[in-house]
């Protein structure tokens, strides 16, 4: 919400509009507080914005303010301090556990798979020394060099999973020897940034759009003379025709915008004050265009990355559910007997914890087998969620985009508007379903200008906005009717710094 220098004359505008929900004009607020017109302009505005004014033009041009949705405040109040309060907490708690749970993935991926490795490489050597027994070779020749040979297998693909890394490829024949120092490799990312963006992506690469997309409406109303229609701001920010009726009533008050209405009772916007400017340079973007959002990428690293991350907690879950199966199904390894009857990498780690704790069993049970069996299957049910909401995300980017590119192609040229025509050519403007896009980009238009409906040669519709062009005719008249630097800076009458 805009500021207001004069709080006083601010509550007697909104008391004035208060009691009289239905509609007033400017004249009508000035006989209710008389206070100067100019303040009033000035001010009315803020109030329309901040109690979610409609805006309707009379037959005599004069603008008609209502509050059909009853005279509540956006930003003051209990209902917005509960609202704002609890977007507040909703944001810490949301940063709070993203955080507790990015460090909680990193350990448990890391620090589990390190502990299965050291289990598995343990299991090898005890395998090992027990194979090379001569007395036990025979009766351990079905226990042990099997399990000798899984361990081995397990703990070779581990190995291969773990250090597969572009760091520990060897150096290039050509530099060894010679004195001379190999190519620096490039930097490689950091492993738990890497291990982040696989589970929880790279962030909303849109994160900075209001700012870019105010930018876009400010830099293309300097370039036009301090003046903008509402499907021209529907074209710039593929907004549909109410909702942008209220981000360009949020722009007049931010901006120091006033509705006028031309001499055939078009609306028009008029942002005088933001032509006051030093540089003159045009910034807006060609024609009646403006920025379009980006699609959401699943995953910065590259795909090579996140097949061995999958791997890793493949092998996570192999691990806790083997040793979750073993405890409920073998149990406690009490005697020798025990041991030979049950799995062999199970009886090695039983054997292992039972030198340090007191319950095995219960350890294994939890720590080693309902805890990363969860964990395991976590890590992958949150990138596979992200990938489904981002694809429903994208699909949503695509359409916003789409109806900007639609929106200018009625604005262009309004009278022959063909919708299997519009047909954008980069794939952030191109939604799935392209016909059903087209439809409803002609529905939502016309809910602001209705068209007239013929048939081409081939019995497809062809609109006509008759009126949407008879309006562009009369904003193209309005703005020829305000001289070029109108509003401009003029010349330096005085100089702090001149002597």
């Amino acid at each position: 919400m805009k500021q207001v220098r004069d709080r006083e004359a601010y509550q007697k505008v909104t008391d004035a509009f208060r009691r009289r929900r239905n509609g007033a004009t400017a004249a009508d607020i000035v006989a209710k507080t008389a206070l100067p017109l100019q303040t009033v302009r000035e001010l009315i505005p803020i109030a329309a914005d901040e109690y979610s004014a409609r805006l309707e033009v009379t037959e005599s041009g004069e603008i008609l303010y209502s509050f059909p949705h009853g005279f509540v405040s956006k930003y003051r109040g209990f209902r917005a301090g509960l609202r704002k309060a609890g977007e507040k907490i909703k944001k810490g708690i949301k940063i709070a556990a993203s955080w507790g749970f990015k460090v909680w993935i990193m350990l448990m991926l890391v620090g589990y798979f390190i502990f299965f490795m050291l289990i598995a490489l343990a299991a090898l050597l005890l395998s090992a020394a027990a194979s090379s027994s001569s007395n036990e070779r025979s009766s351990r020749r079905d226990g042990g060099i099997g399990g000798f040979y899984l361990a081995s297998r397990i703990f070779n693909l581990i190995i291969q999973i773990w250090f597969y890394s572009e760091l520990l490829k060897p150096v290039d024949p050509y530099y060894r020897g010679r004195g001379t120092v190999s190519p620096a490799r490039p930097k490689s990312r950091p492993l738990h940034k890497a291990i982040f963006s696989f589970v929880f992506g790279d962030g909303d690469p849109n994160a900075d759009w209001p700012v870019r997309e105010k930018q876009a409406v400010i830099a293309y109303i300097q370039a036009n003379r301090g003046v903008i229609s509402l499907p021209e701001l529907m074209s710039l920010t593929g907004l549909p025709p109410d909702t942008a009726e209220e981000r360009i009533t949020a722009y007049c008050a931010e901006f120091g915008g006033l509705p006028e209405a031309t001499e055939d009772g078009t609306v028009v916007y008029r942002f005088d004050e933001l032509l006051l400017r030093a540089d003159t340079q045009n910034r807006s973007f060609p024609g009646l265009s403006g920025p379009i959002k980006r699609l959401k990428a699943f995953s910065s690293n590259e795909k090579k990355m996140n097949v061995w991350f999958s791997l890793i907690n493949g092998v996570n879950l192999i691990f806790g559910s083997y040793f979750l199966y073993n405890a409920l199904n073998t149990g406690a390894i009490l005697t020798q007997a025990d041991f030979n009857a049950s799995s062999y990498l199970y009886g090695i780690l039983y054997m292992l914890l039972s030198q340090v704790a007191a319950n095995p069993l219960s350890i294994i049970i939890f720590v080693l087998g309902f805890v990363p069996l969860i964990f395991s299957l976590l890590f992958w049910l949150i990138p596979g969620l992200r990938f489904v909401l981002n694809k429903r995300d994208n699909e949503e980017i695509k359409l916003e985009n789409f109806r900007k590119s639609g929106y200018g192609r009625i604005w262009d040229a309004p009278l022959t508007v063909k919708p299997q025509e519009i047909i954008p050519q980069v794939k952030e403007c191109r939604p799935q379903n392209l016909a059903a896009a087209q439809d409803r980009l002609i529905k939502e238009f016309g809910a602001y200008a209705n068209p007239d409906v013929s048939l081409d040669e081939t019995g497809k519709p062809v609109y006509s906005f008759g009126e949407l062009d008879r309006e562009k005719a009369a904003l193209e008249k309005y703005r020829a009717g305000i001289a070029p630097g109108a509003s401009a800076l003029g010349k330096i009458v005085f100089d702090s710094g001149r002597e």
